[in-house]
């Protein structure tokens, strides 16, 4: 990279100011040589294509970004996988991807269970209910910290080799696939169905979970063919090793899609994880890439180079890969937004990093992005055995993974910061996916422990293009980058952003500009302001964008615009350009040119965290509120924690009243562009007492039932100490391990109607204990031992109330 370094000093009566820092890009380079050779495509009753090139995907000939989100529906209450789906979609996820764990559905011996919280097709036609797409993971082999990766007990019990062509184990294996062909058939999207997508085996070659069958003390025996111990891996990592039996490899996976086929499984996309070496089907599946920042099965904490950016259609992460890249769409479908705990391990998994992955994912050419996990959940017990990995130390219950939701339905930072993203992928990702990836000069040079440099990167076509720059590494905290400026090299100009000054950018942030973008025909050269959403479908079409933390939006449009400003801008014009400045919160504009006429709304960073996509009487409108907003049908479904009483406001507005099923609704005076109104409920009232039976040990009485206004009873424990169990008649039912998080339980899936006791066990953290190196960046997690050799302390039990209630147009 050319970095300019215009050294003035400016004094002042404030002092002196950092010298302005001006970054270079050439985005003089040629567009992606784009082709189609993939096996791959399907078109649904519609006529609505689904293909794929070597570059993105495409649905009725416009190139799309899919954004999956992995939710395990066996890990959670069917009663509320509803709910579920409608959360993981008003995150803005438009394809749930979900395991099918062989031994929960298999675990004695010929039979099968597909009922209750197993039952695969119900879950699937809710998706297709609530208009969201599937992949369906149909394995034999999982992994997902589920025992023996979803290989059952008995398997091991067998005479034949496990994930090889051993004719016994493929015997098996179809009768698997035919089984879960049943609860498939219909519900294919060239049925009109929501599975658009079969994921063949998992990490085949690269990596295996141990048998749940061992002693302790033991090493480790993988769920691996016997001939690929040697290179098989424990976790997500670079494999170096070639494996000589790798052809032997892409042959199994051929023959697994050969009996998903045969079962009925004839979907538009096969995808196999291509990380590390791992097993494909060449040209016939997509070769999906992982990057997880806070790996539990790695020794120590370490920077990762997955907030660096590259050219990913190039160099996948976890290269070296078994198959030719540029061949292939760059898809990273398991991009680890968040992390589960070991024992011997506790990663915390910081929600500032999911958006930053993101967006360097994007920024480095990715055209396909998935979360494991989206959605976390609870392992269920077996009826031989607990069916979570044990063997690698997982807890024996929980799989809440730090998600963006969490183990009981919680909403938290990384879903809000995450939705910005994919809000902006759904309304734009058509003109981002042929886009071809530009990097500076230094782009190579840089490393994760490089914390003082600009990071950045450009997406470009022609000489339009965004220009993405991230600010976040884990494991540390970048520098706060003051006083800099773009200068990008177009075929047409040089694009100076800003024209004149310049921007900072604070740490641990990221920002998407757009440049030369054509906005329904009107000219926008850049804004400093990332896009957030559109309405082009309006009689006056609108745009929203949202200013980043710590900079001020300024869009510049080519002169033969005129300019009107509705709230909160500034305009300036020269023969060049109309410069348009935001100076509030709020802010909007409208511009006019050739007999077209579009609004721009600006808001706050702060704004678009509480921004929802909803569609109200056939329109789309944007909900603004601190409540959780779901579609609920043709009605509007709000879950707000703690508070009885909150606002929410919609844009463009409206002229209705809405209706709310409980409490009262008031229309409030409008505040500038937006409609205000005010939800009040009845304030819920449940004793919980609590009373300390040992040292160690807790017990609290559970309510009965809660008031149909409260959706969930969230009760947090406050402790310092090693693990956490709790249990109800004697029953393990939930547990956790302790990383300085609160925990937090769901209690509404507990209530039964009758009395119940939940009883907790608490063990004392030990000075020693190997998971503190996780803690350290948090000294207040980690206590003052004194002269004892362990720690605990039981800090009591809070309940917090999930008020909702749906309104009406």
């Amino acid at each position: 990279m050319k970095k300019i370094i215009t050294a003035v000093l400016c004094i002042t009566f404030f002092g002196i100011m950092e010298a302005q820092k001006v970054y270079e890009i050439d985005t003089n380079v040629p567009d992606i040589d784009i082709y189609e050779k993939l096996k791959l495509g399907g078109t649904n009753p519609k006529g609505e294509k689904i293909s794929v090139n070597n570059y993105y995907m495409s649905v009725g000939n416009k190139p799309v970004i899919p954004i999956v989100g992995e939710f395990h529906f066996s890990r959670y209450p069917r009663q509320y996988w509803d709910e579920s789906i409608r959360k993981i979609k008003a995150g803005g996820v438009n394809v749930i991807a979900t395991y099918v764990f062989w031994n929960l559905h298999e675990e004695k011996e010929n039979t099968f269970d597909w009922s209750g919280d197993k039952d695969l097709r119900y879950f699937l036609q809710l998706c297709q209910k609530n208009n969201i797409e599937t992949i369906v993971r149909i394995g034999p082999f999982c992994h997902g910290e589920i025992r023996s990766g979803g290989m059952p007990d008995w398997l091991l019990g067998r005479a034949l080799n496990i994930r090889s062509n051993d004719p016994l184990y493929l015997k098996y294996v179809e009768r698997l696939y035919n089984e879960i062909g049943k609860q498939l058939k219909g519900l294919y999207y060239k049925n009109g169905g929501p599975i658009i997508g079969i994921q063949i085996e998992n990490e085949y070659q690269h990596s295996a979970a141990p048998w749940g069958l061992t002693y302790p003390g033991q090493p480790l025996e993988m769920t691996a063919s016997e001939r690929d111990m040697s290179v098989t891996q424990e976790g997500v990592g670079i494999a170096n090793e070639v494996n000589p039996y790798s052809q032997l490899g892409n042959d199994h996976m051929k023959i697994l899609k050969s009996l998903a086929l045969s079962a009925g499984m004839d979907v538009p996309l096969y995808t196999a994880t291509g990380w590390g070496n791992a097993a494909i089907i060449p040209d016939e599946s997509i070769p999906v890439t992982a990057a997880y920042a806070y790996p539990f099965w790695t020794p120590t904490r370490d920077y990762s180079p997955f907030f660096l950016y590259k050219d990913m259609h190039r160099f996948p992460d976890y290269a070296p890969v078994r198959y030719s890249p540029e061949n292939y769409p760059a898809f990273s479908a398991e991009l680890g937004s968040g992390i589960m705990s070991v024992y011997t391990r506790r990663p915390i998994a910081v929600h500032k990093s999911f958006d930053a992955l993101i967006n360097r994912c994007l920024g480095s050419g990715a055209n396909g992005i998935g979360y494991y996990m989206y959605h976390g959940g609870s392992t269920p017990k077996g009826k031989f055995s607990y069916m979570s990995d044990e063997a690698y130390g997982l807890p024996k219950i929980s799989y809440d993974f730090q998600a963006p939701i969490g183990e009981y339905g919680q909403v938290r930072e990384g879903f809000q910061r995450l939705k910005l993203l994919h809000f902006f992928l759904q309304d734009y990702g058509h003109l981002l996916a042929p886009m071809a990836t530009v990097l500076p000069l230094d782009a190579a040079s840089l490393v994760p422990q490089n914390i003082s440099s600009l990071r950045y990167a450009v997406r470009k076509k022609g000489s339009s293009g965004f220009i993405f720059l991230n600010n976040f590494q884990d494991d540390t905290t970048m520098v706060a980058q003051k006083n800099i400026r773009l200068n990008i090299k177009t075929a047409q100009k040089n694009i100076m952003i800003p024209e004149t000054g310049s921007f900072d950018l604070d740490s641990d942030e990221n920002v998407i500009f757009p440049y030369n973008l054509d906005l329904d025909e009107l000219q926008l050269n850049y804004a400093t302001a990332q896009l957030l959403a559109k309405d082009e479908e309006q009689a006056e079409p609108y745009y929203i964008f949202f200013t980043p933390s710590g900079i001020k939006s300024e869009f510049s449009f080519s002169p033969n615009v005129n300019f009107e400003n509705l709230q909160g801008t500034a305009c300036d014009k020269n023969p060049q350009r109309i410069l348009v400045s935001c100076n509030e919160a709020v802010n909007e504009f409208k511009l006019t040119a050739n007999g077209k006429i579009l609004r721009i709304l600006v808001i706050s960073k702060e704004q678009a965290l509480k921004m929802y996509s909803m569609q109200i009487n056939g329109k789309r409108h944007f909900i603004f509120s601190n409540a959780i907003v779901l579609e609920n049908g043709k009605n509007i479904q709000l879950l707000n924690d703690g508070n009885t009483n909150f606002d929410f406001e919609i844009y463009p507005k409206i002229a209705i009243l809405p209706k709310t099923e409980f409490g009262s609704l008031e229309k409030l005076k409008d505040k500038g562009v937006f409609s205000s109104y005010k939800i009040s409920l009845p304030q819920a009232v449940l004793n919980i007492e609590s009373k300390q039976v040992s040292e160690r040990k807790w017990a609290l009485n559970l309510p009965l039932s809660l008031p149909k206004y409260v959706n969930d009873a969230y009760l947090t424990v406050q402790y310092i100490g090693d693990t956490a169990m709790g249990f109800i008649d004697g029953e393990l039912v939930t547990d956790e391990f302790y990383k300085g998080i609160p925990w937090e339980i769901g209690l509404r899936k507990f209530l039964t109607g009758k009395p119940q006791e939940m009883v907790f066990y608490f063990r004392p953290m030990q000075k020693n204990a190997s998971y503190l190196v996780d803690l350290q960046p948090y000294p207040k997690s980690i206590p003052d031992f004194g002269n004892k050799k362990e720690f605990l302390s039981v800090n009591g039990f809070t309940l917090k109330f999930q008020y909702t209630t749906q309104i009406t147009f």
